[in-house]
């Protein structure tokens, strides 16, 4: 389309060296000191105002517990319930993003910025994260020489969250309903700013070119020819911290098929952030059922936004989801990913025997607002009992059992009418802009 891009590049990656794109790094990497209190008092008092507003105590869950370990955390973590208590209102929630605001424009990072872009003056800035703070100085810097600012709204589920940290002229979104949320928690947002475009997450499960023969992707991954395979897709940490335990019980519910005359496997494929080895044990153990097909993403530290992807990434998921049976998880995007190929999903919605106090439970994943997004219950196959699942998957193998129809619908509310076009209309909201 003509656009000179520059990767104004505040990350720890080399997207020069990486992708070949025409970079320049934010070397300067500070932040004001009292910036992460500031930026989690005010999405707890967001996260109160909503629960105020809507009187609903959904909200209350989306708040992490805070800690005492040691003097500097207990006071961070008294410093933060303070400015909650005082801030907890639509006023006080907007001194509290004038404050921040005031804080990193007096950062030595805002000044670089500023510097950085008086030297290049690019016509717009386009953030591909609503979340980062880490971006909040560089947007502030170009606002402040009238430079127009786009940001990408980056998850299905960030909106009700209170992830909104920075504040730029536009946004896309994903779908009509994510519009409608932005509209709805953040009243100083127009509908004029916002732009629904889709999200480029899902553009590779419409590209053919990236599609292997059944018989190459096996050969590749060293998978047996005869078997079906069931993925599953494990979590992070965060999300479900026992999720070893779900796949020990599919590997359960399999090995119980076979003895019935099916020739099944599982495709192990990781969460890409998920840094752990919780579940090697369970792999080695089962070594004859599990392939582990792990995704091509490269580290370059050890939290989970050190990790980037590569291209051979989307070739790689694209196969496992066309040459998979069906996915199981708990709770994530991937049922997605799996219904742009046709395929079914089955969630894990039980606890497990090991939970105990100070691990998060996985049941409260599905009460969040994302998730309300679904057309009925039949958008997903629930596993509401370990007992159940082989009979769950017994019947999805067998025909007899799909959430495929519905999940369409669900994918349409979530992901928009154009999941093929999202980069383009992103684009084309770009120009419409710069005009």
């Amino acid at each position: 389309m003509g656009f000179d891009i520059t990767y104004w590049n505040n990350t720890v990656f080399s997207l020069e060296e990486q992708l070949g794109f025409k970079e320049i790094k934010i070397e300067d990497q500070s932040a004001h000191p009292l910036l992460p209190i500031y930026s989690r008092a005010r999405k707890r008092a967001e996260l109160n105002v909503s629960q105020k507003r809507f009187h609903d105590p959904v909200y209350a869950t989306y708040k992490f517990p805070f800690s005492y370990r040691g003097v500097k955390t207990s006071f961070k973590s008294l410093y933060t319930q303070w400015l909650e208590a005082w801030y907890s209102s639509e006023k006080g929630v907007k001194k509290l993003r004038n404050k921040i605001n005031k804080l990193e424009r007096s950062t030595s990072k805002y000044k670089y910025c500023k510097a950085q872009l008086e030297t290049h003056r690019p016509d717009l800035v386009f953030c591909t994260t609503q979340r980062a703070t880490q971006s909040i100085s560089a947007l502030l810097a170009a606002k402040d020489l009238g430079i127009p600012t786009v940001a990408f709204v980056y998850s299905w589920d960030n909106v009700p969250k209170a992830m909104q940290v920075v504040e730029t002229d536009y946004y896309c979104v994903w779908s009509d309903l994510m519009k409608q949320e932005v509209l709805q928690y953040y009243p100083f947002v127009k509908k004029e700013q916002v732009f629904v475009t889709g999200t480029p997450q899902f553009e590779p499960h419409y590209d053919a070119s990236l599609k292997q023969s059944r018989a190459d992707f096996f050969k590749a991954h060293n998978l047996d020819i005869d078997k079906k395979y069931i993925c599953f897709s494990g979590d992070d940490e965060t999300t479900s911290p026992l999720d070893q335990y779900y796949l020990e019980d599919l590997v359960h519910a399999v090995r119980n098929l076979n003895g019935k005359g099916y020739n099944l496997g599982i495709i192990y494929r990781k969460c890409p952030v998920d840094l752990t080895d919780r579940y090697q044990e369970v792999i080695q153990a089962n070594s004859d059922i599990i392939a582990v097909v792990n995704p091509i993403w490269k580290p370059f530290g050890n939290q989970w936004n050190q990790v980037l992807p590569t291209p051979e990434d989307f070739k790689m998921l694209y196969n496992v989801c066309e040459h998979s049976e069906f996915v199981t998880n708990v709770c994530s995007s991937t049922v997605f990913d799996f219904v742009a190929h046709n395929k079914a999903c089955i969630y894990y919605n039980y606890e497990q025997p090991q939970l105990k106090k100070g691990i998060r439970d996985i049941g409260q994943n599905y009460k969040y607002v994302h998730f309300r997004s679904m057309p009925s219950q039949k958008a997903a196959i629930f596993c509401t009992d370990k007992r159940d699942l082989e009979g769950l998957v017994k019947q999805v193998l067998d025909g007899k059992l799909s959430n495929v129809e519905v999940c369409k619908r669900w994918y349409k509310i979530v992901a928009g009418n154009t999941p093929k076009q999202a980069s383009v209309n992103i684009w084309k909201t770009i120009e419409g802009i710069l005009k």
